[in-house]
């Protein structure tokens, strides 16, 4: 063994003492406490030990076995025999796996739910005999593990743990892999990020089945129905994942949607929230499907749609020139997007205040917005259509945006917003049309903002009226 570290050969090890029929004076159980478990004590790559004997075929295909099992379900990412314990990525795996399976998130696994997972992992039912026997096992051990509601995290932790020190690791490998974790404990790459095309001028939006499991989610964590979730709530939703998406995170969530009285984000914000992610980074929707637990399983079949199942791709979006006297398609799409251009202090940051249904708070000192940031909303066309809309402003990085093309296929109309009580505010639309010429190839609206103040004649060659109308455009909206 010494000679294996050597070399830095880092596999398993299965210690047979063989010609076991030579020495029949000593037991198994003797050669097993004084020869082999001091030896597995000081080299921790063995995986196993077993006693054979080749002329009375004796454990002859079972240390064929062990040498299988030990390269197929290794014990050692597994568990740490030096101190009797799970490895702590393991532990945090089954907690996750845990959390998946407990479907009514009371902090138990359920006669129900452990028959279901008995299913999922394994594909056949668990006896009631079964039951009786984990459950026995597992008080036996503790009384607090297992309660009238259930086997508890604590509870399922130890059952695998037992399973370990019995040698019935592969039950756990089992139990991962069925959850698509990878040999070295995390999830597979192909299950977080999987095969998802999207066409050029198309975007990607939820299914109804995304809305489903989303809705689904919500209602699920808010535990005290006060419809909105809690920072507490948001914890527990998402433990099995890395954490709140870095997106979520820069653009302030939960600010930068609906939220209640109490500040915690509505259901109505929460899925315009996740439109908006799916919207701007499907990727990062299907890997939180995928942490979140995403289960699709068809009625009355074992099978599980993929988590792209959650996401649908729209039409290509075809936008004709405004030359063009062709008026533009209708479009069929759920989720638009709004770029919000305007001079400082114009009042874009309020707007967006206001479009979340909060008004605009009063500051005595200005402070302008210096990174991107965008608002989440649903609203309701004519004709009671729900769109789920965003409204960006583009702080400091607008310039570097308006002169991408690829940011402004995605956006679906420009906002030019002024001060109407500011004589200066109005001329840096103009001004901005004519650096960047191509967002005239845009929809455009324009709003006149603070129209609660007293409207003032604007500084410039054009007033705001004249100019839309030679735009051949709609006036101002105030």
């Amino acid at each position: 063994m010494p000679h294996f570290r050597s070399l830095a050969v880092n596999v398993p090890v299965v210690l047979c003492a063989n010609k076991s029929d030579l020495n029949k004076a000593v037991s198994t159980d003797q050669v097993v406490e004084e020869e082999m478990l001091p030896v597995m004590a000081e080299f921790k790559e063995i995986d196993s030990c077993i006693r054979t004997s080749a002329r009375e075929h004796h454990n002859i295909n079972e240390v064929f076995f062990l040498c299988q099992k030990a390269v197929t379900d290794p014990i050692a990412p597994l568990f740490d025999s030096k101190i009797s314990a799970l490895k702590p990525a393991c532990v945090s795996a089954l907690q996750r796996i845990f959390y998946l399976c407990d479907k009514d998130q009371d902090g138990y696994l359920s006669d129900e739910e452990l028959r279901h997972f008995q299913s999922k992992c394994f594909g056949k039912p668990l006896s009631h005999l079964d039951l009786a026997a984990i459950k026995s096992a597992l008080q036996n051990y503790s009384p607090e593990l297992v309660t009238e509601k259930g086997i508890s995290r604590p509870g399922f932790v130890q059952l695998n743990k037992l399973f370990a020190e019995k040698g019935r690791h592969e039950t756990i490998w089992l139990v991962l892999r069925t959850f698509h974790y990878t040999d070295s404990l995390s999830l597979h790459s192909s299950f977080l990020s999987p095969k998802f095309d999207v066409p050029p001028n198309s975007s990607v939006e939820l299914s109804p089945a995304g809305y489903r499991f989303f809705v689904d989610l919500f209602l699920t964590h808010d535990q005290d129905n006060d419809g909105g979730l809690s920072p507490s709530e948001l914890s527990t939703l998402f433990a099995p994942t890395p954490g709140l998406p870095s997106q979520w995170l820069e653009n302030g969530f939960p600010s930068c949607t609906v939220r209640n009285d109490a500040g915690y984000v509505t259901l109505q914000g929460w899925l315009a929230q996740w439109s908006m992610t799916t919207f701007t980074s499907h990727k990062t929707t299907l890997a939180y499907l995928a942490y979140l637990g995403f289960d699709s399983s068809l009625p009355s079949s074992s099978t599980l749609r993929p988590s792209t199942d959650a996401l649908t791709i729209t039409k290509p979006r075809k936008r004709p020139p405004r030359s063009s006297r062709r008026r533009a398609p209708p479009v069929c799409r759920t989720v638009l997007e709004a770029f919000v251009l305007g001079a400082s202090h114009s009042g874009k940051s309020s707007l967006l205040s206001t479009f979340l249904s909060r008004p605009a708070a009063p500051s005595p000192t200005y402070s302008p917005s210096l990174q991107p940031y965008t608002a989440v909303n649903t609203v309701e066309l004519p004709g009671g259509k729900q769109v789920t809309l965003l409204l960006s402003e583009l702080g400091d990085h607008e310039s570097s945006i308006l002169a991408n093309q690829s940011a402004l296929d995605k956006c679906d109309i420009l906002l030019y917003a002024y001060d109407s009580s500011d004589a200066e505010s109005f001329s840096h639309i103009p001004l901005l049309r004519e650096k960047y010429p191509h967002l005239d190839e845009l929809p455009a609206l324009f709003v006149a903002l603070k129209a609660d103040k007293d409207r003032v004649k604007q500084n410039c060659e054009v007033q705001p009226e004249e100019y839309t109308d030679q735009l051949g455009m709609q006036k101002p909206l105030h």
